[in-house]
């Protein structure tokens, strides 16, 4: 088969509001809207995303060192991946580079799902209709009242699995809230906790401990993310489960962790780890080790991953912050979400459909950044 060669690369960058702030000090997230255009005339539509940090910085190497990178190559996401990323090595491995490079992994995706008439579950190869779904919520900040008000939200939509945040300075503080959410939710419903990597290793036992008695079915980033050594131990000596991966950034990482056994479950980030691309990789890796992978946040690409994984998932939905949520999808959203059940809609392509009259608005609140050489990107192709 013949992959057209990239003839352009746009992206313009997007300040979106949260309905509900995930604190004072992340209002909104960002998103990028990339659009690769191929020499046949067909477009591509993708995406990368940060909640607060280096939106700028991921725009600029988009459409500058990638855009650069990349034209002229043939149209195939696996082998322009490994080419860009060797290109990009001397500016960082990961971070800032992954996030950038996912825009055009996820557009060369999109082109080449709808290319072969398929959604992008369906183009990588699907295993299953649905994933379960679990709620999660970016709640250190919530009340008392507010926390156990969401977590009947979560029971009232019939949740098998919650998510809540934890790390408050003094460990009774935590405490208190987990047991009114253990409360709220009823004894059947499994309860994780993410820590945010606010503990050190002391901390992270004491709270472990104090926590052991809600049944925790796991613990997200006790540590800082980087410790892996400190999680290996950890896990080890409480024997409670630990999740990590949102903030792993390369295959090589998830290497790593697997093979020490500092984990139970990873939770790689498809915008973070640099695009589907990377993030199959992830997935074989760690079904290896038979270790489930739970994609981290973006249900409306998470949702369709899931669905493509050798082992089943559950996909993480924090109210009110995925696209659609958001209000910036036209159209058919690629899954549907009801309660705890995520549904494929079986969407040509990545089926993010990003409404143009929500980016113009953006746009002229001011919360775009610089427009893109050639155009906006558009919600059609």
């Amino acid at each position: 088969m013949t992959y057209p060669l990239i003839s352009e690369v746009t992206a313009r960058a997007y300040r979106v509001p949260l309905p509900r702030p995930w604190g004072p000090e992340v209002p909104a997230n960002h998103v990028i809207v990339c659009r690769v255009t191929l020499a046949d005339g067909r477009t591509g539509t993708g995406f990368t995303w940060t909640p607060q940090i280096g939106a700028g910085a991921v725009h600029a190497l988009l459409t500058q060192d990638c855009r650069d990178a990349v034209l002229g190559r043939p149209a195939h996401p696996e082998t322009v991946w490994d080419e860009l990323w060797a290109h990009l090595h001397e500016a960082g491995s990961s971070g800032i580079t992954t996030m950038a490079m996912t825009a055009i992994d996820t557009a060369l995706w999109d082109l080449r799902a709808a290319g072969a008439g398929h959604s992008l579950a369906e183009e990588l190869g699907l295993r299953r209709e649905t994933a379960e779904v679990y709620g999660s919520g970016v709640n250190l900040h919530y009340s008392l009242e507010q926390l156990t008000e969401q977590a009947r939200r979560w029971k009232a939509r019939g949740h098998r699995a919650v998510k809540v945040k934890v790390g408050h300075p003094e460990v009774a503080v935590d405490v208190a809230r987990i047991a009114a959410v253990r409360e709220a939710v009823g004894p059947d419903v499994a309860l994780m906790v993410d820590a945010n990597q606010r503990w050190d290793l002391l901390r992270a036992r004491e709270a472990i401990e104090a926590l052991r008695p809600f049944g925790l079915r796991w613990v997200e980033e006790p540590l800082r993310a980087d410790d892996l050594a400190g999680h290996v131990r950890l896990r080890r000596e409480t024997g409670v489960p630990v999740a990590v991966g949102e903030n792993l950034r390369t295959v090589h990482a998830f290497r790593d962790w697997l093979t020490a056994g500092g984990c139970d479950v990873v939770q790689p980030n498809v915008a973070r780890v640099g695009g589907i691309t990377p993030f199959r990789r992830i997935a074989e890796l760690a079904a290896l080790w038979s270790v489930p992978v739970w994609p981290h946040l973006l249900p409306e690409v998470s949702g369709q991953l899931a669905c493509a994984l050798p082992l089943p998932a559950m996909v993480e939905d924090v109210e009110d912050a995925s696209f659609a949520a958001l209000g910036l999808l036209a159209g058919e959203a690629p899954v549907t979400v009801r309660g705890p059940v995520l549904r494929l809609n079986r969407v040509p392509g990545l089926g993010l459909r990003f409404d143009p009259a929500r980016l113009a608005e953006l746009a002229a609140d001011g919360h775009a950044g610089p427009r893109p050489p050639v155009g906006e990107p558009e919600a059609v192709r």
